[in-house]
């Protein structure tokens, strides 16, 4: 019982830890794309590589079957393997600064803002009374 309790309480601990952490910055989502991307492009390398020794296998297998006078059964029609090819990273997207991306006030308007001759108080003038 007190094994139990103890194991529920640890679980219960461990997903209020989980559940405090702070959403990943867009850099460590980068990382974390770029990761992903290099496991499928191994994934994909590696099944290339597995599929070549298959066909190796296959063919030694073919030529001591004929070597030995033994029929040799019908090859199974099976997708060429295919060369997934040097690993290539995404490109980097390139992000403006805020000063270039066109959000902030035109250059001459930035350089000398527009002004007007009248006072404060023409423009707010106190309230009645």
């Amino acid at each position: 019982m007190k094994h139990t309790l103890t194991l529920l309480l640890c679980a219960l601990a461990a997903t209020s830890a989980v559940a405090k952490l702070p959403p990943p910055t867009p850099e460590a989502q980068a990382k974390a794309a770029e990761a992903a991307a290099r496991t499928a492009w191994s994934a994909k390398t590696d099944g290339y590589l597995l599929c070549k020794s298959q066909d190796q296998v296959a063919a030694k297998y073919r030529a001591s079957a004929q070597a030995a006078g033994k029929p040799a059964p019908a090859a199974v029609a099976t997708p060429p393997c295919v060369d997934p090819g040097p690993y290539a990273a995404a490109p980097k997207v390139e992000t403006k600064p805020i000063e270039a991306s066109g959000a902030h006030s035109p250059a001459p308007t930035a350089a000398s803002p527009p002004s007007s001759n009248q006072t404060s108080a023409q423009t707010n003038p106190a309230p009645k009374k």
